[in-house]
């Protein structure tokens, strides 16, 4: 049949399962919003107020869900309002498909009005992009884009289409529903192929690291987000049981094991427990599992684990020996190595090494359970949303002491419950995530905690969050600083606050009101937790002004570029003063 370019954009879409798509339209997109028009009962489209919220959503509906998000935006300012959240989604290896459109074939390259260079722009932030310039290609670009972002490691792919393409007719041939899609697309593209292609280890080299942590008394799991994207949490789990092997998080791990599990240490690295920290230090075998090695998770990297092998298991050869040298390696997806590695390891307790690490974990500072006057405790907080919320409901968050807090103390129990921006770090993502998995998950529960700096960069999507009905919580943690920032100068700049007080509006409550969404105000615990319960029964769309003490710490701390056995606990007096 032969269709507008504008036409096949949709087609593929919904040949890929694509229910939802998240966007803002212009000029040079405008073909492809009049097809979504004409195809509304069979993609829903979400019109967010900034183009940023619209790929942040996307992320999260990819995160919640395994599936690709889809984002779209015009030429220009709108492209490149994207890039912020396609880099998040890139260094989080999330898979979205980013679709813009620019000017056309006859004015590329002409400084024509909205014209940028995007996929010049994101080359270093995309597992890989395309510009179509012939409607010809644009079917097979689509479906390579889609299985380029969800396969291997995962990660964003844009796909910039000019506007005569979109408007140019060509003959569609729809993908047999039986085809293979990736084999089908890699037989006539090398390139394609190469991106697709994931290694599988040998029995010899299973047999080698089953042997390597058999032999380990003191092993320790390091488990990243890896765990998460191949769906290997059971596998985890079941491993870590066998072996009695205590499992240590990154922040984008936090939900893959149970926090409540004997063997659970919760979080290591920067802001992590004392136990994670101290089992890496005196541990004999590390075993990294769909992990990085991030900067905030090993510190001074000449001191990191000093004392242990390292077993390093990733889908990416290019993460291997990147940041910490290993001592032996596993090359492929999480899920399957884990399957064929459990038959080779032996029961264990190892009942004198998770003996110690228990002890570990009865230091924690004190500040865990301190409540200052007219303000609420991080921990019960994170505690009582928990307690009323339930360990079905997503948690998100934005970027800052408020994330390291949930990081610490929300005692997550289910997969793909907590999303937050781990690698890039990006204030103003939670916002839009959270509408992207209510929107993935209708009949499920967010809870969006969030710190006053940073819903200062997304509070416009308040608008998208009532339009559509969202029944969203947004727990305003505000402290009335950007304190993750406040709290480094009390530490290092010999507390010059420099442009860290957010001593000026808006009034939350009121900002709630004009958007036409319930707002709440709590200065203490007992206070939160009433409101807290009331906003959340009544399944709307809410905002919780949560007031937090502005010099409240995250603790415990390694100072940046120390060893992580070299925690801060507590703080003393004169530096709090």
């Amino acid at each position: 049949m032969k269709i507008t370019g504008s036409q096949v954009v949709v087609e593929c879409l919904v040949e890929q399962g694509v229910d939802t798509v998240f966007g803002y339209p212009g000029g040079n997109i405008l073909n492809i919003y009049d097809a979504l028009y004409k195809n509304s009962d069979r993609i829903n489209h979400i019109l967010t107020a900034h183009e940023q919220a619209a790929a942040h959503a996307a992320d999260g509906y990819a995160r919640s869900t395994g599936k690709v998000g889809v984002c779209m935006a015009t030429s220009g300012p709108g492209a490149t309002n994207l890039v912020t959240g396609i880099a998040t989604a890139y260094m989080d290896s999330s898979p979205i498909v980013a679709i813009t459109c620019n000017v056309a074939n006859s004015l590329l390259g002409k400084d024509t009005f909205q014209e940028i260079d995007i996929t010049g722009v994101t080359i270093p932030i995309t597992k890989h992009n395309f510009l179509v310039r012939d409607v010809n290609e644009l079917a097979t670009v689509l479906r390579e884009a889609f299985e380029i972002a969800r396969s291997g490691r995962p990660g964003p792919v844009l796909v910039d289409i000019l506007k005569d393409v979109t408007a140019a007719e060509v003959e569609f041939e729809p993908l047999p529903k039986t085809a293979d899609k990736g084999k089908l697309l890699a037989k006539n593209h090398d390139n394609f192929k190469r991106v697709m292609d994931v290694n599988v280890p040998s029995d010899a080299e299973l047999k080698a690291a089953a042997e390597l942590i058999n032999s380990a008394e003191k092993p320790v799991i390091y488990a990243g987000g890896g765990i998460k994207i191949s769906g290997a949490e059971k596998e985890l789990l079941d491993f870590a049981e066998k072996g009695g092997i205590p499992v240590c998080e990154s922040l984008m791990a936090r939900d893959c094991f149970p926090s409540n599990h004997p063997l659970c240490t919760w979080m290591v690295g920067m802001h992590g427990t004392k136990a994670s920290n101290m089992a890496i230090t005196e541990s004999d075998l590390v075993i990294a599992l769909g992990s990085r090695f991030s900067d905030r998770v090993i510190g001074d990297p000449s001191k990191f684990a000093q004392k242990a092998n390292v077993l390093h298991i990733d889908i990416d050869p290019a993460e291997i020996n990147k940041n910490i040298p290993t001592d032996d390696s596993l090359i492929g997806d999480l899920k399957s190595i884990l399957k064929r590695l459990i038959p080779g390891i032996k029961k264990d307790k190892h009942t004198s090494w998770n003996q110690q690490i228990a002890e570990w974990k009865k230091e924690v500072p004190s500040t865990y359970n301190v409540t200052k006057k007219d303000s609420i405790n991080p921990k019960a907080l994170c505690e009582i949303i928990n307690k009323i919320a339930g360990d079905d409901t997503f948690i998100t968050t934005e970027v800052g002491q408020h994330q390291m807090w949930t990081a610490q103390f929300y005692p997550f129990s289910k997969p793909r419950t907590f999303v937050t921006s781990g690698g890039l770090g990006t204030m103003g993502f939670g916002t839009g995530a959270a509408m992207g998995i209510q929107v993935a998950n209708p009949k499920a529960r967010v809870v969006h905690i969030a710190g006053d700096g940073s819903f200062r960069m997304n509070c416009n999507e308040l608008a998208t969050i009532e339009h559509y009905g969202l029944p969203i919580v947004i727990v305003l943690v505000n402290n009335g600083a950007l304190g993750n920032v406040r709290m480094w100068q009390r530490l290092f700049y010999g507390k010059r606050f420099s442009q860290t007080t957010l001593d000026f509006g808006p009034d939350w409550l009121k900002l709630a009101d004009a958007y036409g969404i319930d707002g709440y105000k709590a200065t203490n615990k007992d206070e939160f937790e009433k409101v807290f319960k009331t906003a959340f029964e009544s399944h709307k769309p809410c905002i919780i002004d949560a007031r937090v003490d502005i010099d409240e710490m995250v603790l415990p701390m390694v100072p940046g570029g120390k060893p992580v056995y070299a925690q801060i606990m507590e703080l003393s007096q004169d530096i709090m003063n």
